[in-house]
């Protein structure tokens, strides 16, 4: 090895100062005497790489490269991060500041040159890289070997990345955006655009994190992900950037400047359902101009939800579920729009509105147990339809033919339904009742008035 690094040296030595021969001379390596010499370092300081001699192959060879044929190979930039690693880990155990912050650097130019190069590199590269991929990791050294880590640049790099990786970031790179995100809130409390920031970065990390996670196949990978994603819930809620009071406050007065801008209110919804912050006027506002932009029956039933269980606005509510009946295509959940038009209705007590709903929900989904319960709901409150008590009661055998074709459709609702029979039986008039009346067992009986069926007496 030392008549190796003798002869290295010479080859170092006799080498002229290069203007980046590859990309001037129109050669990865350049021409002539010059893509000897380039190859020659190569070489050297790869065989120092190869034995971990990471001082030696800086020295020998790898800086040359670097400097004068950026598109030489790959490995340049794989190998350099490696090295410049080690020699900055060195400088740290020794205590010596100047060398950080020189190899530090210099560590950076290596991404810096890696991503202006890009496209090059990748068109002779096996294994292809993304910009995403070489911000990530260019955020994460830029935190981890640092001896002057600016907050700013270091939210700048992450934040770029993630943007373009979306989904596709790896998990470590939505840890140190939050990470870098709730620093900087930390440092500046008062700072609104910081705190906005950083209630964007969490709905971002927390979404393509979960992405990230639904696509692991490894364990380790997948287990690694998942402590991951506990960081940054963890980082989120000890931040204390947010509580309903606060996010009101933020939000509410831009929401109006901001209603046909979706991008936006679909961000407002997501970070104010984060924080259950449901019953707040930004949250209804934001989600109201949303539907308007971006109408669906899925977006009209939550409207319709919301404002019956926040606003107990009844009205609103309906008016809501009939927008989504208009705009789904889906039978079955047509059904379930009904059935929840149908015991809006009955809680007000509009028995006609509510059977109403009740049938159209069984024409769209003849197997809804729960709306065949319903109906028996509303036959036993209607059950009055005579001047005789005991015919009135028969009104409980229908209620009760309900009750047996919600089981019979729906096993679900099995439990539910022989509750109510039990209960109603009892209240079923005696045969002995019925006998001076002319009715007997197995007779059919009209229930008129309001339930308007023929039943059987039991």
């Amino acid at each position: 090895m030392k008549k190796f690094g003798l002869f290295a040296l010479a080859l170092i030595t006799s080498a002229s100062v290069y203007a980046q021969n590859g990309v001037e001379a129109g050669s990865r390596f350049g021409h002539g005497q010059d893509s000897i010499k380039i190859r020659q370092n190569i070489s050297i300081y790869v065989e120092y790489y190869k034995t971990n001699d990471f001082k030696s192959a800086y020295e020998n060879g790898w800086k040359t490269v670097f400097e004068q044929a950026p598109l030489a190979s790959v490995n340049t930039y794989n190998y350099g991060i490696k090295i410049l690693h080690s020699l900055y880990n060195d400088a740290k155990a020794a205590n010596d500041e100047e060398l950080m912050s020189k190899y530090s650097t210099e560590l950076f130019q290596v991404y810096e040159q890696r991503l202006k190069y890009l496209d090059q590199l990748n068109a002779f590269a096996q294994n292809k890289v993304t910009d995403y991929e070489v911000l990530g990791q260019y955020g994460h050294d830029y935190m981890s070997y640092n001896p002057r880590v600016q907050i700013s640049r270091a939210y700048e790099i992450l934040r770029k990345a993630v943007d373009l990786g979306k989904g596709r970031s790896q998990d470590y790179v939505l840890d140190d955006l939050m990470n870098v995100s709730a620093q900087r809130f930390k440092n500046k409390k008062d700072n609104e655009e910081y705190r906005e920031a950083l209630l964007q970065d969490y709905v971002d990390c927390a979404s393509y994190i979960d992405e990230f996670i639904n696509n692991q196949t490894d364990e380790k990978t997948l287990e690694r992900a998942l402590k991951c994603k506990e960081r940054i819930d963890g980082l989120f809620i000890n931040s204390g950037a947010a509580d309903c009071a606060k996010l009101q406050e933020i939000y509410g007065p831009k929401i109006e400047n901001h209603k046909d801008d979706l991008e936006y209110l679909t961000k407002v919804v997501k970070i104010m359902q984060i924080f259950e912050c449901n019953s707040s006027d930004a949250y209804f506002a934001a989600s109201e101009y949303a539907h308007a932009i971006s109408p669906s029956a899925r977006t009209a039933k939550a409207l319709g939800a919301l404002y019956y269980k926040q606003r107990e606005d009844t009205e609103k509510a309906i008016e809501y579920y009939e927008q989504a009946i208009e705009l789904d295509d889906d039978k079955s959940s047509i059904a379930g729009t009904y059935y929840l038009m149908a015991t809006l209705y009955f809680a007000k007590d509009n028995y006609d509105r509510s059977r109403s709903c009740i049938q159209k929900c069984l024409q769209n989904n003849p197997n809804r147990g729960d709306a065949y319960i319903l109906l028996a709901q509303l036959y036993y409150v209607k059950r009055d339809w005579s001047s005789e008590p005991a015919l009135n009661r028969c009104a409980y055998f229908a209620v009760i033919d309900k009750l047996e074709q919600a089981k019979k459709v729906d096993s679900s609702v099995a439990a539910r339904a022989n509750e109510l029979i039990s209960s109603y039986k009892k209240q079923c008039p005696q045969p002995d009742d019925l006998f001076m009346l002319g009715y007997k067992v197995g007779d059919q009986v009209e229930i008129k008035g309001w339930i308007n069926e023929t039943t059987t007496i039991r």
